[in-house]
């Protein structure tokens, strides 16, 4: 088998003639992470209408935080999920564990959306809304790291960046189309019924394309055994990071990119509960943000194809506190809208830079598992506490800039991490960052 020639290893890669497979592995897993993705944020965006169904307190702070508390609990089982079906893909291929976790996925959404509320089964209600949150959160979590494996060996060395983008850039799609449906249902239902049952249909029109996405992901090839053509990559001149490094310095930055993101995803109910913004408005600046989200992933895979990982890695990530106060002082729709546009965009550049990176440190018999282990250490533990946290410290301070303070801490701790990483791109970087010529030659 052809590999692929670096100073510590050899390792195999992807032909980059095979464009076919590129489109076809682009497709395949970006659809089934963008399907998994929406129902999984769904929750987030009905926070509140959830939690008066299966979580009715006299307290309304006391219900959403019970709810939020629920949406969390999906990332208690998220490393279990990507112990399980990352090592799953190393052994056995990408192509089984990413269907399984879809078909897992599938399951619990269908649970979730037709669970009665407690009103109707009493306790029971939020019993079972647990177990979809569990199960979601299991499926998940075995879902990032086989499906990033698979997008980077599916893809020309030359575009890698950009194939894995699409992985970030899927979750955003789904967001987007998320906040897109609970737009249109809070312009078209009452109050009432979008409290009552808007949720449920928010969650069924997921559900129906879930057959498609199953067949899909089953049809895919497998990549993780193919031949593949050697493409000499060139790293540092000091010795590459152990992979063990490369996992400690990827939780950082996860952890940092998890709480921008679940901080940003928390906008609706931000703006409902915090800065008493209409349904509509929330609901738009969410859309508004995810669409920007959308733009800047794939943005972020292009330019680490032609700078490198690391230049679009380390982007100024301190613009958070002057955002948050421009929405919180001004609580307009344009400061709405394009506040968390430029949070995101902040956030989203270096995360698919990020991706590529981690997946090309790591040896690719570990790849599909030490990446999703990574990812949902990180995600579970920083992820599922986030809005949790960020409700909590508003309701503590009384300050709508808590969740600024929160994401700065982060931002400069992920920055710190960036600074570490290797530059893992196939390319030539001379000293003056000036790009020469990469020469594809088989190994001696």
């Amino acid at each position: 088998m052809a590999r692929q020639l670096t100073r510590e290893r050899l390792e195999p890669v992807p032909s980059p003639a095979d464009e076919g497979l590129t489109r076809r592995a682009v497709l395949g897993a970006t659809i089934g992470n963008m399907l998994e993705f929406y129902d999984f944020g769904t929750y987030s965006f009905f926070a509140i209408q959830i939690g008066q169904a299966f979580f009715p307190a006299t307290d309304q702070f006391a219900s959403l935080m019970l709810s939020l508390g629920t949406f969390g609990a999906g990332f208690v089982t998220r490393p279990i999920g990507s112990i399980v079906l990352g090592s799953y893909s190393d052994r056995v291929g990408r192509r089984p564990a990413m269907t399984a976790s879809f078909a897992m996925m599938s399951v619990a959404v269908l649970l979730l959306a037709i669970t009665p509320s407690y009103e109707t089964i009493g306790f029971a209600a939020p019993l079972l809304a647990i177990f979809a949150r569990l199960l979601q959160g299991f499926a998940l979590g075995g879902e990032v790291g086989p499906t990033t494996a698979y997008l980077m060996e599916a893809a020309p060395a030359k575009a890698r960046g950009l194939a894995v983008s699409f992985q970030p850039a899927s979750q955003q799609v789904a967001a987007t189309a998320g906040a897109l449906v609970g737009e249109i249902l809070s312009l078209t239902m009452t109050s009432e019924a979008l409290n009552a049952y808007g949720w449920r249909i928010a969650l069924l029109l997921g559900a129906v394309t879930l057959p498609f996405g199953l067949w899909l992901r089953s049809v895919l090839p497998e990549t993780f055994l193919r031949p593949e053509a050697p493409v000499l990559v060139t790293r540092p001149v000091r010795r590459s990071p152990a992979a063990r490094r490369i996992m400690s310095l990827g939780f950082v930055i996860l952890a940092s990119c998890t709480i921008t993101t679940y901080v940003t995803g928390y906008m609706t109910t931000y703006a409902l509960n915090t800065l008493h913004v209409s349904a509509p408005l929330a609901f738009g600046a969410t859309l508004i943000s995810n669409m920007a989200g959308i733009a800047a992933a794939l943005l972020g895979g292009l330019l680490a194809d032609r700078a490198g990982r690391r230049r679009v890695m380390i982007w100024p990530q301190a613009a958070a506190l002057p955002v948050f106060l421009w929405i919180a002082e001004s609580r307009s729709a344009f400061a709405l809208l394009g506040g968390l546009g430029t949070l995101t965009l902040i956030g989203t550049v270096p995360y698919s830079a990020f991706y590529v990176s981690m997946a090309e440190s790591l040896p690719r018999n570990i790849r599909g598992g030490a990446f999703g282990t990574t990812y949902a250490f990180a995600i579970g533990i920083f992820g599922g506490t986030a809005q949790l946290v960020v409700t909590w410290l508003i309701y503590l301070t009384g300050s709508a800039l808590a969740p600024a303070w929160y994401m700065l801490f982060a931002s400069a701790a992920g920055l710190f991490a960036m600074v570490m990483m290797p530059e893992t791109a196939p390319l030539n970087f001379e000293r003056n960052h000036r790009r020469t010529s990469v020469t594809a030659r088989s190994p001696p």
